[in-house]
């Protein structure tokens, strides 16, 4: 009967005791702390996973972007070639028709009033034409009289003379062009030399 009384009042003492335990007000607040510091833990985690998964979204739009620049550079770069490669092309096939009507006009005599008609034609036709290549930026290159230009000319002979500077364009056979100012055609040129018995001055190669 006594170890029945006294185990009661055991268990009556420990349920005191962890009434009051659960009743300290210094054991809630640090609990409460431990859970608002976990929760402050696990909410920073998810911040910086969150910053991580921006920086790394950040870098892939600006990726895309400069890939999309550097395409539509290119892209108009491919254009602008296609373009000059089409222009260069059609005023090379362009330029013999304009020869043949410069000849024309050297070969037809202009004090003859039969063919001055056809002479007043053939000339309204090339004014059209210089008038055409010169809206797309094709210029002629008459270097009569001007020092041989390797870059813009073509010595097809060379040819002695006293009254004029070596290397001096004294004949063009052809005229040359450009285009945007960039070498279209050469012009093909008769070159001056020094006469022989006479100091030689540097001079281009005949071939050149």
């Amino acid at each position: 009967m006594i170890n029945r009384v006294h185990a009661a009042r055991l268990l009556e003492q420990e349920t005191q005791m962890a009434d009051e335990q659960r009743q300290d007000p210094a054991t809630d607040e640090l609990a409460e702390d431990a859970l608002d510091a976990a929760a402050t833990d696990d909410l920073a985690a998810q911040v910086a996973r969150l910053e991580e998964q921006l920086a790394a979204a950040q870098d892939q739009a600006l990726r895309a972007a400069a890939d999309v620049q550097n395409a539509r550079r290119r892209a108009e770069q491919e254009v602008e070639k296609a373009h000059k490669f089409a222009l260069e092309r059609f005023a090379n096939e362009l330029l013999p028709v304009v020869d043949s009507l410069e000849r024309g006009m050297e070969l037809s005599d202009a004090e003859d009033p039969a063919i001055k008609p056809m002479r007043d034609g053939m000339e309204l036709t090339l004014k059209m034409f210089a008038d055409t290549l010169g809206r797309f930026q094709i210029v002629a290159v008459e270097p009569h009289g001007e020092p041989f230009n390797p870059e813009l000319h073509q010595a097809m002979a060379m040819e002695e003379r006293d009254n004029v500077e070596p290397n001096t364009v004294i004949r063009v056979f052809q005229k040359g062009y450009t285009i945007s100012g960039r070498l279209l055609r050469p012009a093909m040129v008769v070159v001056s030399k020094t006469p022989t018995g006479k100091p030689a001055s540097p001079s281009i190669d005949e071939q050149a």
